[in-house]
């Protein structure tokens, strides 16, 4: 198949390294997974993989507390700040996303 359109992007130069190290491993170029990426795309008539937001564990979902179970939890990390133990919110979700990777 002849090559005659060109595709410029942007994109994070951390992810387009990490992404380069495993196409590498699997013996393709950047070009060649693009090309499959987008022949699946036409081929499907959609994005080739599910899109979805990563939602936390049901014990943590406020919309299925109850408004005592709500204040409680509330009222537990209020306490866990006075008692000093907190911790910056940068360090809290990396852990939390390690935590729940799998969830």
């Amino acid at each position: 198949m002849e090559k005659t359109a060109t595709l410029n992007l942007r994109i994070n130069q951390d992810v387009k390294h990490n992404a380069e190290t495993v196409l590498s491993a699997l013996g393709l170029s950047m070009t060649a997974a693009i090309t499959i990426y987008l022949k699946q795309i036409a081929l499907k008539g959609a994005i080739p993989f599910e899109l979805s937001l990563n939602k936390g564990p049901n014990h943590l979902n406020t919309d299925l507390m109850t408004a005592d179970e709500v204040r409680s939890f509330l009222d537990k990390g209020i306490e866990d700040i006075e008692n000093g133990k907190s911790m910056p919110a940068k360090d809290f979700f990396a852990s939390f996303r390690r935590m729940h990777a799998h969830d």
